[in-house]
């Protein structure tokens, strides 16, 4: 999924759409592409809208990555979920849906593999974070302060943007519509249908705002990256 506008990461994306924006030597989506190529995947489908163009001149048909690539161009914005209508005829076996601006490590056949023994209509791929507040917290009962933490650190369990579906998910996906992957999960679980949840465990990182770009760049320069450029043969 490749079709955002990337507001949160502007000025930077007013000129390059993200998932094109550069870490080190290489872009977002090109190591996303080795990633996916490491774990097996051979056909992509590329969901686009803003600055189409830049991305098909980038990525051609895929030959160079070894892969077979063909791109969807949204009229209006379909969401995270949308766009999935667009490639219906061709999602036949059990298929996985990755935003295209997450960087993770993660071995997408572990993934695939989880999803068919579960045998689950939807995987939702997700990925615990902490983050510091940077208020103090209190416990209080009847007006009187019981307890108070300093700056406490929150922790969650996240939506990590990467999930794998059987083709049944389609038919919940209204055509021509704006409608997230959020709203599929909301609606398979109001049908009663199985979603599983797949803790990644592997590097994770979400490049939505300036600073997690630029943390982007300074685990490139760390080598983070390196297992899943080694799979470009370079």
């Amino acid at each position: 999924m490749a079709g955002g506008l990337g507001e949160r990461l502007r000025p930077l994306t007013k000129i390059i759409p993200k998932p094109l924006l550069p870490i080190g030597e290489r872009s977002v989506l090109e190591i996303t592409l080795l990633a996916l190529r490491r774990s097996g995947v051979r056909r992509i489908f590329v969901a686009l809208n803003y600055q189409s163009e830049l991305f098909k001149a980038f990525l051609g048909d895929g030959s160079r990555w070894n892969l077979s690539i063909e791109c969807s161009v949204e009229d209006t914005p379909l969401g995270t979920a949308g766009p999935l209508r667009l490639f219906a005829p061709k999602l036949r076996r059990s298929f996985i849906v990755l935003n295209g601006d997450i960087l993770t490590n993660l071995d997408f056949r572990e993934l695939l593999r989880f999803h068919r023994r579960r045998k689950a209509m939807l995987t939702v791929a997700t990925k615990r974070i902490t983050l510091p507040l940077r208020y103090g917290v209190i416990d209080a009962t009847e007006g009187w302060i019981r307890q108070v933490q300093e700056k406490p650190n929150l922790s969650a369990e996240v939506v990590a943007g990467i999930y794998a579906c059987h083709p049944a998910v389609l038919e919940f996906i209204p055509p021509n519509r704006y409608f997230t992957m959020i709203e599929l999960i909301q609606r398979l679980l109001a049908e009663g249908l199985p979603v599983a949840q797949f803790p990644i465990q592997d590097y994770w990182l979400d490049i939505g705002q300036l600073e997690d770009y630029k943390q982007a760049q300074q685990l490139y320069a760390q080598g983070v990256f390196d297992r899943v450029l080694k799979s470009d043969g370079t």
